[in-house]
């Protein structure tokens, strides 16, 4: 199994931290335990870059764009980064939904060996059927 330096936005709890390091990505972190907290996107989106982090968020459209034929987002506009993990729900973002869908991105992380210039995008829908999808970013 590849281990991820995954890094918590602050629009998630970072208590999804501890379970990134039970599932074995040990290096795993948060904006809060950074002292980042208010970071202006386009600055986080360097310190991500620097320290080769796999940000996961639930703030997707600023970090991947609109998606579909829109891509763009600040991912988009970098050479190389290590890849970014987004989190949806059409039905809210409470903890308990932070846990559930982060399972099961960590699930679908233990099949891939990297996410360099990569997403791997968890959505929930408004009937609670959750989806999980991999693509390119920037798209080829």
């Amino acid at each position: 199994m590849s281990t991820f330096k995954l890094f918590m936005d602050e629009c998630l709890s970072p208590e999804l931290v501890q379970m990134a390091v039970d599932a074995g990505h040990i290096e795993s972190t948060c904006v809060s335990y950074r002292g980042l907290l208010g970071l202006k996107d386009w600055d986080l989106m360097t310190y991500v870059v620097m320290g080769d982090l796999t940000l996961v968020t639930h703030n997707a459209r600023d970090f991947r764009g609109l998606g579909g034929a829109r891509p763009g987002g600040l991912h988009a506009k970098e050479v190389i980064h290590a890849g970014l993990i987004c989190l949806n729900s059409d039905i809210g973002m409470d903890f308990d939904r932070q846990k559930t869908l982060f399972r099961y991105a960590l699930t679908a992380l233990e099949s891939l060996p990297d996410l360099i210039n990569q997403a791997l995008e968890v959505s929930e829908d408004a009937e609670g059927q959750v989806s999980v999808t991999h693509y390119d970013v920037p798209q080829a």
